[in-house]
């Protein structure tokens, strides 16, 4: 069963092998205490729900990690869909999408083009923008429904996550230290932080700009730090 074609979708568990999906018995399943309470708890009732847009090229062995991430927010119901803005790719990323059941945009245009369909194509109020390869803390889904349902229906904030560096890099410590001092003064987000934002905001600011040399960065910096609230929440790339 597809893991993102339905509402309420059975947990589909992602091998770390590039390529390749198996399930898994329920039993073996991480965090399955923590998966249920997401599922059962009265807090994501009243909670819109999320289209999750990932841009890929040849992204087969980062797609994977994203995808099992976002599990938990598909049993949920706060994902509704996951849309996968493709710009090519000859591996088995478009593989992978398909048979975790997201929807797939394949194009040849520009990044910001093909950000900006997925964006239009959504069927849910807010968007969360990720790149493939990016892994959220555990405790994303609770922060981000807790979010928007503080933004209320006017939406006039955005939110990244927090960046979080790899446990085994060199002095992780310090380097996320000095990444939330930079957001603290100059109010500079990393698209590997991801960015959840309402859908008419977006619309609002113009979306992702198809000319830019990066228009995941040059949206960040056009929200500015007055409209951007970083969340506790880790993001690791």
């Amino acid at each position: 069963m597809p893991l993102f074609g339905a509402a309420r979708p059975k947990f589909l568990a992602f091998t770390a092998r590039p390529g390749v999906l198996q399930r898994r018995p329920r039993s073996h399943c991480r965090s399955e205490t923590y998966q249920r309470s997401l599922v059962q708890g009265l807090f994501f009732k009243s909670t819109p729900m999320l289209t999750v847009v990932i841009p890929t090229l040849n992204s087969e062995r980062m797609l994977v990690a994203t995808l099992a991430m976002l599990v938990p927010g598909a049993m949920s119901g706060v994902v509704r869909e996951v849309t996968i803005a493709d710009g090519g790719s000859t591996d088995a990323t478009l593989e992978i999408a398909e048979a975790a059941g997201c929807t797939v945009a394949a194009s040849s245009a520009p990044l910001g083009s093909r950000l900006n369909a997925a964006a239009a194509a959504a069927r849910a109020p807010w968007l969360m923008f990720l790149r493939a390869g990016t892994v959220l803390d555990v405790t994303w889904l609770e922060e981000a429904a807790r979010f928007i349902e503080e933004a209320g229906p006017t939406g006039t904030e955005a939110a990244v996550f927090r960046r979080s560096i790899p446990v085994r890099s060199r002095y992780p410590v310090i380097f996320e230290a000095l990444a939330l001092l930079k957001f603290r003064l100059f109010g500079r987000a990393h698209p590997d932080q991801g960015l959840l934002i309402d859908g008419r905001l977006y619309r609002e600011i113009g979306g992702h700009r198809e000319t830019v040399a990066d228009p995941e960065a040059d949206l960040l910096a056009r929200l500015g730090r007055r409209r951007i609230l970083m969340l506790r929440s880790g993001a690791r790339r």
